[in-house]
């Protein structure tokens, strides 16, 4: 009595429904594109740059406390005023600043202005060598709003003078210059990574046709992605660069999985499948491996979610979107236009593959696997060697060099460095709603390793003496309350400025106070960070093992894919610090080297590349397992599936490193990170990690590669997925968790 036909598949149905309305999902897809393009168009404009604030931390409190009871903040702009003659104490000079901080204390959307004229000559506000001093401004309002009008302000009052030149800086301005430098970084990479990508697909296609449709399928998920971003900034904070990640990720993953599908079209096809049964096979296989694999990269990006940090969660937003748009594209537009070019796209004469087929990477694959506690054990040292500088990792503040020394608020900002031994624009603020005694209070914060001078209402004052009364008491007092400020050296904030917070917040004050200012701020989002950081790794971990364990039904192959994928981020996390932390190749790479790292983005990028480095992992394990299943050879499946992957993933990480790579050419420091870091992770994790220690470990493994316990191996045969074809042998077919071979 024959078996009755298994139901099709949900991506089996997909898969023939593409076919037979091909030309109606074509024109639904290029209708939606075109919406995707019209109303992303205006992301750009609709995305910011957080300000770096923690939720509910102690820095956020005494910000929400200086705005609501004393109705001050902390300055976010600054301008740098210069003598052209004499000392800022000159008459002429001295009638110059005041004027100067008079237009710009009056102008619509101005809260504050105070100068080094206006607070009675303040130390902190006058260069060491009196020829300069500073003009410290504060625009309330959303990031949006106050970075709008801080640089109308900047380019209104920034000029040369008879009397005296003036320039414009301060944390908003910084931050605005670089949102703006990083929306010319994305539109300059879209001009190059797009054509560059579409060159690398043709070398590799060799068919118009086919790196067109792939191009487009990447650009339906970056526009996709935009329109959404744009969608979610109309109702919460969406970072400038959440654009730049949805370029090179939407064409990353939209290439990775137009690839794997065209190629298993291509090869039903030289199997002598019709047209639409080799996409719908493509479909059922492939496709599968592509929802799997778009699964573990959207699991790594939004964990950032999990972070309470609106810049971070940004790019969770945009993983989400990414993930969604390439995976959709590539289930639904891909075969309808593979159903619609049918043998066009096909292999050309004598280029098919053959199932025998011994190339390149087969015979890489196989000299491994003779030898590979020897060829294993030396590439994990020269991974270990290629990760050793991440032993010197040091975090800090970022500031106005993460821009390009050319521009205006950077320059602003060297100035202030080199010549003003105290930084007030980065002053601690120390505020007590209920008020008290505060004197011996500001004496104690004056004599903290880093503090130069505090000012309060009883005056200001330097090592624990009081130099001067205050030039304004009212403005440090409200409903009974008071604030202090307490003002760091250039050299304190230099480095990391944990220690500078840390040292304040231990001086013992007489009543409550909350400690805010922009290094508190910094230490708080660091802390958020470390301590939300094993939530999110266990999220990644735990959810992407079952993930590669529900494709395997082994429970060793995703410990291996979890250890290989720490060893890429290793390497580039090493690449970081010995290039933008030490410095070397700044010149080569047009940057200045801070000695430290800011905290967020090797997070946001250890995310990205966890995915992507996933991504490869489960494509090539999908075809070593098909191979298992369909000749019941351990030791042959992992080259036949290596030869059967491995270019592919090659091809795709060349081109997503080149296309990783432009940003390195751009101005903002961030981007070069990303750029540099994520091109030398993608690379060294398709070529060695994967080409050399993948087969090593497997080899070692042997029959260990396939093991589950009984239990697992009862939710794997319910819950898994299995790759091989209708037409395999039967008696091949078995549980891969139960094989044991």
């Amino acid at each position: 009595m024959s078996r009755p036909s298994p139901r099709p598949s949900a991506l089996e149905r997909l898969g023939r429904f593409t076919v037979r309305r091909r030309r109606w999902v074509l024109t639904i897809g290029v209708l939606v594109t075109v919406l995707f393009g019209v109303v992303g168009a205006g992301a750009l404009n609709a995305l910011s740059l957080s300000r770096i604030d923690a939720p509910g931390s102690e820095s956020d409190r005494a910000r929400a406390a200086l705005a609501e009871q004393f109705g001050t903040g902390y300055p976010n702009l600054t301008f740098l005023v210069t003598a052209n003659e004499g000392t800022v104490d000159d008459a002429g000079v001295r009638a110059a600043g005041e004027e100067l901080t008079r237009a710009i204390a009056a102008e619509p959307g101005v809260a504050e202005a105070g100068s080094y004229w206006s607070r009675g000559g303040s130390p902190a506000l006058r260069s060491e060598d009196g020829t300069q001093a500073l003009v410290l401004v504060r625009v309330p309002g959303d990031v949006n709003e106050a970075r709008e009008r801080v640089g109308e302000l900047a380019e209104r009052y920034a000029r040369d003078g008879t009397v005296i030149d003036v320039r414009a800086g301060g944390q908003d301005e910084v931050f605005r210059e670089i949102g703006a430098e990083s929306r010319q970084d994305f539109l300059r990479a879209e001009i190059i990574v797009i054509p560059l990508v579409f060159v690398l697909l043709m070398l590799f296609y060799r068919r118009v046709t086919l790196a067109l449709v792939t191009l487009g399928i990447g650009v339906f998920s970056i526009v996709g992605t935009l329109a959404a971003l744009r969608g979610v900034a109309s109702v919460t904070t969406v970072s400038t660069f959440a654009a730049n990640i949805a370029l090179v990720m939407g064409l990353a993953l939209g290439v990775d999985y137009c690839m794997f599908l065209i190629a298993r079209f291509r090869e039903e096809l030289a199997r002598g499948h019709d047209v639409g049964d080799a996409v719908t096979v493509a479909v059922r296989t492939a496709g599968r491996t592509v929802l799997f694999s778009g699964l573990t990269v959207a699991i790594s990006l939004l964990s950032l979610m999990l972070f309470p940090l609106p810049f971070l969660q940004s790019f969770g937003y945009g993983g989400a979107f990414v993930v969604l748009t390439a995976v959709g594209g590539a289930l639904v537009l891909l075969p309808a236009a593979l159903a619609t070019l049918g043998t066009r796209a096909a292999y050309r004469p004598g280029r098919e593959p053959r199932h025998t087929e011994r190339g390149g990477w087969y015979r890489l694959a196989n000299a491994v696997m003779r030898r590979p506690a020897l060829t294993g054990g030396l590439m994990l040292v020269l991974v270990l060697v290629l990760s050793a500088p991440v032993t010197g990792l040091r975090f800090g503040m970022p500031d106005a060099r993460i821009l390009p020394s050319d521009s205006a608020s950077r320059a602003t900002a060297d100035e202030i460095r080199a010549g003003f031994a105290q930084e007030e624009s980065d002053a601690l603020y120390l505020v007590a709603p209920g008020g008290g005694e505060v004197s011996g209070y500001a004496a104690a914060l004056s004599e903290v390793d880093g503090i130069t001078q505090v000012d309060s209402a009883e005056g200001s004052f330097v090592d624990g003496d009081r130099i001067a009364a205050a030039a304004d008491p009212g403005r440090f007092t409200a409903d009974g309350g008071t604030f202090l400020v307490a003002i760091p050296s250039q050299q304190a904030l230099e480095g990391d400025p944990v220690d500078l917070v840390a040292s304040v917040r231990a001086v013992a004050a007489p009543f409550d106070v909350l400690i805010g200012g922009t290094p508190a701020e910094m230490v708080d989002w660091r802390t958020d960070m470390t301590e939300r950081m094993p939530l999110v790794l266990a999220t990644i971990l735990v959810l992407t093992f079952v993930i590669l364990f529900l494709m395997t039904g082994s429970v060793l192959l995703p410990l291996k894919a979890t250890v290989l994928n720490l060893l890429s981020m290793g390497v580039m996390f090493g690449v970081l610090v010995w290039v933008f932390q030490d410095g070397n190749l700044s010149g080569a790479l047009g940057f200045t080297a801070t000695g430290t790292l800011e905290s967020s983005i090797p997070i946001l990028m250890f995310c990205i590349v966890y995915g992507l480095s996933m991504d490869y992992e489960v494509f090539i394990v999908s075809r070593i397992r098909e191979e298992y299943l369909r000749t019941g050879d351990s030791r042959a499946a992992v080259p036949l599936g290596l030869q059967r992957s491995a270019p592919l993933i090659t091809t795709a990480a060349v081109i997503l490193a080149a296309s990783f790579a432009v940003y390195a050419t751009g101005g903002v420091v961030y981007l070069k990170m990303i750029g540099v870091g994520m091109a030398v992770a993608v690379l060294v994790d398709a070529l060695l990690i994967r080409g050399v220690l993948l087969p090593a470990f497997m080899r070692l493994a042997g029959g260990a590669n396939w093991w589950a316990p009984p239990v697992l191996r009862r939710v794997h045969e319910r819950f898994g997925i299995s790759e091989a074809e209708p037409d395999a042998p039967q008696g091949r077919r078995e549980p891969v968790a139960a094989a044991g071979r």
